[in-house]
């Protein structure tokens, strides 16, 4: 049995959404754009993961007995980790100074009677080679007392050995949870605007171009909303996916294993978030096109949705404490919020879940409300309307 026409209008929106993929894609600006993210993103965590593994090789002048078996010592105690000391000979504390003055070497190394050692730096402390050699000449230091002493270097240090027990092993630490906080809000950002202008630019192009009544003889104004919002969901979905996967490839790369499952947790979830709260901000961009009649009308009707995603930027950024977890409950926030919540673990396991099902009402409302007022602002060509002049128009 033939399909009636009112069940071929129904699927007119994959049409739509075809051609908003394909036209995308086709966009040179848009691949290389995605393309030169994916690489920068890479690029940035190999960097990063060079330089944290690069090797720390620091050059001491020295002088004054004993002072190259400091050195071996703190070679010893670093021996697990990329520093090294290499120590270079001079007759005197007046030439070891001048060695750092002229940065012929990091710092200087020199015995003080009768206190022990003076490190000599130029403009700051290194407090990783304070550590280090600091823990070799008393390391010596007790081996010389524990001989005059007449006992053991371990019965003189007996009862002072400190363990390490992690409680919450694998947890992100805090500073690398704000920045994946920072990158969601970024990612949201940089995704509803590159995506949402598109959508309102094609609408006020088609509306200006008179296109839209040729579209409107051949398909239910529904059907080309919805192709639109589902079109650009996907290509939003996608390149965001791209751009969560490099990261994670980098992160793995640098050797942070032990926090990538949890970064990961909640990467999946920002995604999963956007999609959902992506499909109400589509809708509303494409209300800001259907009521301008001009590309420059774009300008004012799009200006409230505009300071909504700033809003939404800033507060996953600068949120904190209480503020922050009220954020991640409010629909739209809860995009960046609520993943960046997940990120440090601040979220219990059953959060993310009403705070997804709260967004998919609210995306649902404002889909509703949306799709009348584009379909009543659509024809209306005599000049720019109002949300309330749009409501009140007949259908």
């Amino acid at each position: 049995m033939s399909a009636t026409p009112g069940n071929e209008s129904r699927g007119v929106w994959r049409i739509v959404a075809g051609r908003e993929v394909v036209v995308k894609l086709r966009d040179r600006n848009f691949v290389i754009s995605t393309v030169v993210t994916i690489v920068a993103i890479i690029a940035s965590l190999a960097i990063s993961g060079f330089l944290s593994s690069r090797p720390d090789k620091v050059e001491v002048a020295i002088t004054g007995p004993e002072t190259a078996a400091v050195l071996d010592t703190a070679n010893a105690l670093a021996a697990d980790t990329d520093t090294t000391f290499t120590g270079y000979a001079f007759p005197d504390r007046a030439a070891v100074e001048q060695q750092v003055r002229d940065d012929v070497v990091d710092v200087g190394l020199v015995p003080v009677e009768p206190s022990g050692w003076l490190l000599i730096g130029k403009t700051a402390e290194d407090t990783d080679t304070a550590t280090y050699i600091t823990a070799a000449a008393q390391q010596i230091a007790l081996q010389h007392n524990a001989d005059a002493a007449g006992v053991s270097l371990e019965q003189l240090g007996r009862g002072a050995a400190v363990d390490y027990d992690v409680l919450e092993r694998g947890a992100v630490d805090p500073g690398l949870a704000r920045i994946v906080a920072f990158v969601f809000a970024f990612l949201f950002y940089l995704a509803s605007v590159l995506f949402g202008m598109s959508i309102a630019q094609s609408v006020v192009e088609e509306k200006q171009n008179r296109i839209v009544e040729i579209l409107a003889s051949a398909m239910p104004l529904r059907q080309l909303l919805i192709g639109k919002v589902a079109g650009n969901a996907v290509l939003a979905f996608v390149q965001l996916a791209l751009f969560v996967g490099a990261g994670l490839a980098g992160l793995a790369a640098t050797g942070k294993t032990e926090q990538l499952g949890q970064i990961a947790g909640a990467a999946g979830w920002f995604i999963v978030f956007f999609l959902v709260g992506f499909l109400a901000l589509a809708s509303l961009w494409a209300v800001a096109g259907s009521l301008a009649t001009r590309s420059e009308d774009l300008q004012s009707t799009a200006t409230p949705l505009s300071m909504l995603i700033m809003i939404v930027l800033f507060a996953g950024i600068f949120l904190t404490g209480t503020a922050r977890v009220v954020a991640s409950y409010v629909p739209i926030m809860s995009i960046v919020a609520m993943p960046g919540r997940l990120a440090d673990g601040t979220a219990a396991w059953w959060e993310p879940f009403i705070a997804l099902a709260l967004m998919a009402v609210a995306t649902y409302g404002i889909v509703i409300i949306a799709e009348k007022i584009y379909r009543r602002s659509l024809m209306q060509t005599q000049g720019r309307l109002t949300m309330r002049q749009a409501l009140a128009l007949e259908e």
